[in-house]
C-alpha cells in the first residue's frame, strides 16, 4: 500500500481560494491524497466562500485559517505546494521550503470582488467552479496507477 500524497494550498490569508481548492482535493482525491491549505496572514473563512461552497454540498462552516509558519515549524512535509494567490500579489505570498515542486494558479483574491452581493456571489461561483475544474485536470494528469 502506498502513502498519501500530501499536497499543501497556499494564499495570503487562508480564507477562501485555498480552502475551495482544499476541499475539492480531499473530496474528490480519495484516500491517497491528503490536501491541506494555508497562509501567511490568516483570517476567517470568508462567509461568501462558505456560502458559494454550500450551494455545491461542501460544509466549510466549521473549516479554520492556518499559518503556514505553523506548518513549517511542525516540520510537515508535502509533495506538493500550490500557490492560488492572485497575480500581482504573488510576491506577498510565502514560500515553503524543501518541496518537490510548486505550481501556481492564481485566482482573484474573495474579499476583493467588488460590486453588490449578487455581483460578488456571482464572480466566486466563476472562481470556485474554476478552481475545481483545475483540481480535477491535476487529479488527472497525477493519479498513480
Amino acid at each position: 500500500m502506498s502513502q498519501s500524497r500530501r499536497v499543501l494550498f497556499v494564499c495570503i490569508h487562508n480564507s477562501g481560494r485555498s480552502q475551495i481548492a482544499e476541499a475539492f482535493l480531499n473530496e474528490l482525491g480519495g484516500p491517497e491524497i491528503v490536501a491541506e491549505s494555508a497562509g501567511v496572514d490568516p483570517h476567517p473563512v470568508n462567509p461568501e466562500v462558505i456560502q458559494v461552497m454550500k450551494e455545491i454540498g461542501y460544509d466549510l462552516s466549521g473549516a479554520e485559517s492556518d499559518n503556514i509558519v505553523d506548518f513549517f515549524r511542525e516540520g510537515r512535509l508535502y509533495e506538493q505546494v500550490i500557490y492560488v494567490c492572485e497575480r500581482g500579489t504573488e510576491q506577498d505570498c510565502p514560500l515553503f521550503p524543501g518541496v518537490r515542486q510548486t505550481l501556481h494558479w492564481p485566482y482573484p483574491d474573495p474579499a476583493t470582488l467588488g460590486g453588490g452581493e449578487a455581483e460578488r456571489l456571482e464572480a466566486l461561483r466563476g472562481i470556485r467552479d474554476r478552481i475545481r475544474e483545475r483540481v480535477e485536470e491535476w487529479l488527472a494528469a497525477n493519479r498513480r496507477d
